[in-house]
């Protein structure tokens, strides 16, 4: 059974940074496709970034340049760097893998529990 466990939210003043860990157990092999998606309170689903076992990396418009995905294949844990974070960032942060296509409009096939990250002005 595949498990996503998330770490590393928190509370944190704009501008700053926050790095969120994904740990992924229950399978064998590298899951071809990690990332994480966020949802705020009254706000739709948002993909954030997503990566492949190869390095292929996806960002969703509202991070970019701000956020970077990693993935420790080895390790079978994704990362989430956070800087220059914005009250707008604030929202529950899940971690999602999926072993076929992979992209921000995908529907992946695990979920982790999530992560709050908050952002204060």
């Amino acid at each position: 059974q595949v498990q996503l466990v998330e770490s590393g939210g928190g509370s944190v003043q704009a501008g700053g940074s926050l790095r969120l860990s994904c740990a992924a157990s229950g399978y064998t092999g590298s899951m071809f496709c990690m990332g994480w998606f966020r949802q705020a309170p009254g706000r739709d689903r948002e993909g954030v970034a997503f990566a492949t076992t190869g390095g292929t990396t996806h960002y969703g418009n509202s991070v970019k340049g701000r956020f970077t995905i990693s993935r420790d294949n080895a390790k079978n844990t994704l990362y989430l760097q956070m800087n220059t974070l914005k009250p707008e960032d604030t929202a529950m942060y899940y971690c999602a893998a999926h072993e076929g296509v992979c992209g921000l409009g995908i529907t992946p096939t695990y979920w982790g529990q999530g992560t709050q990250v908050d952002v204060s002005s």
